[in-house]
C-alpha cells in the first residue's frame, strides 16, 4: 500500500507538471518573466535535477543525468549566467517522463531504505521521495503563474 500511494503520487505530480509543459510555446520558454529569476526551461531542468539528486544523491547512486545538468539547474542558478546553451527543452521533457518509471523501478520494495544524512532530515528513501514531490509541486505552481504572466 505505501508502495503505490508514494509513486502514484509521484506519477499523478509529474503528469501535472508535463501537462504544463505541453502549454509552453517554444517562443515563451526562454523569458524571465518580471519578479522571477528564472524562466520555463531552467524551472523544467531544476525539477529534473534536484529529483535526481535528491532520491538518487542520498544513498550514493550516481544519477543516470549528465553532470554538466547541475551547472545549469542546481539551487542558486539562473539563465542569466549561462555561459553556454543549456539542455535541450525536447530532452529535458524526455528524462522528465522517464524519471519516475526509473524511481519506481529502483525503489519499489525499498522504501524504508535508510538514506545518508541530509538537509531534510529524511531517514528513508520514502521520505526524500515525497520531499521530492513537495519541491515539484512548488515548481508547477511557479510554471503555472509564469504561464499565466507570458499568456501561454
Amino acid at each position: 500500500m505505501r508502495d503505490t500511494f508514494v509513486f502514484e503520487t509521484l506519477g499523478k505530480h509529474r503528469s501535472r507538471l508535463l501537462k504544463l509543459v505541453e502549454e509552453c510555446s517554444i517562443n515563451k520558454r526562454s523569458i524571465v518573466p518580471e519578479h522571477f529569476n528564472n524562466n520555463l526551461h531552467w524551472q523544467i531542468g531544476h525539477v529534473l535535477v534536484m529529483t535526481e539528486q535528491l532520491v538518487f544523491g542520498l544513498i550514493n547512486q550516481n544519477s543516470s543525468l549528465p553532470v554538466h545538468y547541475s551547472k545549469f539547474f542546481r539551487s542558486g542558478t539562473r539563465p542569466t549566467d549561462w555561459e553556454e546553451d543549456a539542455p535541450d527543452w525536447d530532452l529535458l521533457v524526455i528524462q522528465l517522463k522517464e524519471q519516475p518509471d526509473r524511481i519506481q523501478e529502483r525503489f519499489q520494495n525499498k522504501l524504508d531504505m535508510p538514506v545518508k544524512e541530509n538537509f531534510l532530515k529524511a531517514e528513508c528513501i520514502e521520505e526524500v521521495i515525497i520531499s521530492s514531490v513537495l519541491h515539484e509541486v512548488n515548481h508547477i505552481g511557479n510554471i503555472s503563474t509564469m504561464l499565466k504572466l507570458l499568456h501561454v
